[in-house]
């Protein structure tokens, strides 16, 4: 193992990120295959180490023992020659079955929307993967599906049960659900949800759902579905809370929504993995933060990311909760460690976190360019600012993740009305 971010701080790239772990060259996108195990955290996330773009798909590894310092691991699973992901290893979760730690992923031979379930198992730490090539659920026969992928675990009633996001013809999106006893032989069981439900047809409509998610909050339910379109920008994450139980009739578990929204207003947010922290009584997530900036901000081209040699990184980790109607965001507490001294709001380093609260506009300004502007009416904002990734969490509301680039002479700087109260500090990792 070596740590992650040790080259980030020497990285010729100023918008480079110093405190999210990413590989210092090639593409990363969706968070994948989340577990802990043996004392540490272990992240996943689609990567190619070849290219800053979304080519023959591997599984990037780092892990952590306090969600602040990360470790680089070997990559996980690549794409076998022949096999059922020999175009890629796309997204998928973690597990411990029988406390053998487990990734169960989509393997595709193609891009036609096409995937099946593949399930590799790893050594007891998780730092040496096994691939077969054993496919746990094939694709669905009903010619209405047009594509399924990014499989999910779940526990209910005793049993294990599994997702798996897909689209049906007529732009429609919808959950398939399966029975998971056996995690090598998969049994369809129809849909636990599809985009026709009267709560889930309050979201974008869209192609299909992907990278699904189905999590608990308290006594709710809540299930996050990314909202795909093929070759255009995408939709953002949708969320529908509801209650989730074994139906008498069928013995199978159905899902009863009562309120959706959207999880993320930045249009960089995509594709989160949730994951139940059951020693924390929380959820955490992770999102994908791609190189997508907001409509009228200056955005990092495609040639600009080949330049640079990467593409994507992973936002910090979010807790999830239920409040009401509505889905919440807020960093996870181990993040309060990295708060080092007080700087001046004004002038902010490229790591930095700002706390904003009272009544009043304010914004967040990267040279001439707002990057952010929200109007407090009594609440609180945190600002996690790390170089060119910006996550907004404003209390009550949804959170905010936005890309900036910071260019020579630039800085990042908050301004405020006068009832808006404005505290900074510089991040950096604490000193062991």
């Amino acid at each position: 193992m070596s740590d992650i971010l040790a080259p980030a701080v020497g990285h010729p790239d100023r918008s480079f990120p110093r405190l999210h772990p990413r590989p210092a060259y090639g593409w990363v996108n969706d968070p994948n295959g989340i577990l802990f195990t043996e004392g540490r955290w272990h992240l996943f996330f689609q990567y190619n180490p070849d290219s800053a773009r979304h080519e023959r798909i591997c599984w990037g590894h780092v892990s952590s023992p306090d969600l602040l310092r990360w470790e680089e691991h070997p990559i996980a699973l690549r794409p076998q020659e022949g096999g059922p992901d020999a175009a890629g290893c796309f997204s998928g979760v973690g597990a411990l079955d029988d406390g053998v730690p487990t990734a169960i992923y989509s393997g595709v031979v193609g891009f036609d929307g096409r995937s099946e379930v593949v399930i590799a198992r790893g050594s007891a730490d998780a730092e040496r993967w096994e691939q077969t090539g054993h496919v746990a659920a094939r694709m669905p026969a009903d010619p209405a599906i047009t594509m399924v992928r990014d499989p999910f675990l779940f526990e209910l009633g005793g049993r294990r049960w599994a997702l798996q996001g897909s689209g049906l013809e007529g732009d429609r999106g919808a959950l398939l659900l399966y029975a998971a006893d056996d995690l090598d032989a998969w049994e369809e069981h129809g849909f636990l949800l599809t985009s026709e439900d009267e709560v889930a047809a309050q979201l974008p409509a869209c192609e299909g759902w992907e990278c699904p998610q189905l999590v608990r909050s308290g006594d709710d339910w809540v299930v996050l579905v990314s909202l795909w379109r093929d070759g255009q920008p995408h939709l953002g994450v949708g969320y529908i809370i509801g209650a989730l139980d074994i139906d008498p009739a069928s013995g199978v578990p159905a899902f009863r929504g009562r309120a959706s929204g959207i999880l993320d207003e930045g249009a960089a947010f995509y594709a989160p993995q949730a994951v139940q922290d059951e020693r924390g009584d929380r959820v955490l997530l992770w999102g994908w933060a791609q190189e997508v900036a907001e409509d009228g901000a200056r955005a990092r081209t495609q040639e600009d990311s080949d330049a640079q040699g990467w593409s994507g990184l992973l936002t910090f980790p979010r807790e999830l909760s239920v409040r009401g109607d509505d889905v919440e965001l807020a960093p996870a507490r181990e993040l309060d460690a990295l708060r080092a001294q007080e700087v001046d709001p004004a002038a902010l380093p490229d790591q930095a976190e700002v706390r904003l609260s009272g009544e009043g506009a304010a914004d967040l300004r990267l040279g001439d360019q707002v990057v952010w502007r929200g109007e407090l009416e009594g609440d609180d904002v945190r600002i996690l600012i790390d170089a060119s990734i910006v996550e907004v969490h404003p209390r009550g509301r949804a959170s905010v993740t936005l890309r900036a680039y910071p260019a020579e002479g630039e800085h990042y700087a908050v301004s405020a009305e006068p009832g808006v109260s404005a505290t900074a500090w510089r991040l950096a990792l604490p000193q062991e």
